[in-house]
């Protein structure tokens, strides 16, 4: 009996020391940082934002730097896991050797879920690194939403978003909060109208389509820095942003012919001569949607 007793009492004190050394492990933070490039410090116009142009080799150096910060910022903060997204252009703009070796980096397109690609419910926290406001914005340095060149509105459920509020929908759907974003004034107004309070870099000031009033590099990544570690620091006064399902996809387009060819899908309704709507059953589904819609070229074609 008493021998039957003394096992007893063994296991239950092996399980209290699993429990205890449970409780005493730190639990892992994991991140998921999304970088655009029309936010960064500095940026204005086409000078800065592809390949060729006079200033880009110099401003990809500052995107990375950015990127950084942020990265760096998190890990003091006690991230574990930071997965990073280039998610500007063609997918090629950050310096991937200046990063550390323990951090992954998504690069180039086509990609499920566009700028949000790899984000899955393992993740604690999102944050939008050089976002910018929407098309549909009287304010914001290159305001635009997914396509400057082909779409003049992108509507959620009949509310008009930004990049960052359509990915911080992405991220809700798996349970993970956008937390922080840096950008102009306009780009962090307009996710907050929507995303909530939650932290903002605002690392220049708009002016105009073409023109901002704009800190420096180092002061601006710095107050990125910054803004990381609050956001990391307080968690648990986040809210999801989700949107509620099934998702009314809204999309106008600047020419009426892409209207016209996309209703000949089964699902698309036309609404107006330079609009189209979509119906899917998440934002999972909507996104696959809008990723086709504006990637899609005859040029993919071997």
């Amino acid at each position: 009996m008493q021998k039957s007793r003394r096992i007893v009492i063994k296991s239950l004190l092996a399980s209290l020391l699993l429990v205890s050394l449970a409780i005493s492990q730190p639990k892992k933070l994991k991140v998921y940082i999304s970088v655009d490039m029309e936010g960064i410090a500095g940026v204005v116009s086409d000078d800065q934002l592809g390949p060729g142009s006079f200033e880009y080799e110099r401003f990809r150096q500052f995107m990375t730097k950015e990127a950084l910060a942020a990265v760096n910022a998190a890990k003091e903060a006690g991230a574990s896991e930071i997965l990073v997204s280039d998610s500007h252009g063609n997918g090629e703009n950050l310096l991937i050797e200046q990063f550390p070796k323990d951090v992954r980096i998504i690069r180039s397109w086509p990609r499920r879920l566009g700028m949000m690609a790899g984000i899955d419910a393992t993740f604690d926290a999102a944050i939008f690194i050089g976002y910018h406001s929407s098309t549909n914005n009287l304010k914001g340095v290159r305001a635009h939403t997914f396509s400057s060149a082909r779409l003049t509105r992108v509507a959620l459920n009949g509310t008009n978003v930004t990049e960052g509020a359509w990915n911080a929908a992405v991220a809700g759907h798996f349970g993970v909060p956008a937390v922080m974003i840096s950008g102009d004034d306009a780009a962090i107004g307009e996710v907050r109208s929507l995303v909530g309070n939650i932290e903002g870099a605002e690392v220049k000031n708009s002016l105009s389509f073409h023109s901002a009033n704009t800190m420096t590099p180092e002061a601006a990544q710095e107050l990125i820095a910054q803004k990381v570690k609050t956001a990391l620091g307080r968690l648990k006064d986040f809210k999801l942003y989700k949107v509620k399902t099934p998702v009314i996809l809204e999309m106008g387009f600047k020419h009426y012919r892409p209207v016209e060819v996309l209703t000949y899908l089964k699902g698309v309704e036309r609404i107006d001569s330079h609009t189209i709507r979509y119906v899917g059953k998440d934002m999972l589904e909507v996104a696959d949607f809008q990723l086709f819609v504006t990637s899609y070229s005859f040029s993919l074609e071997p």
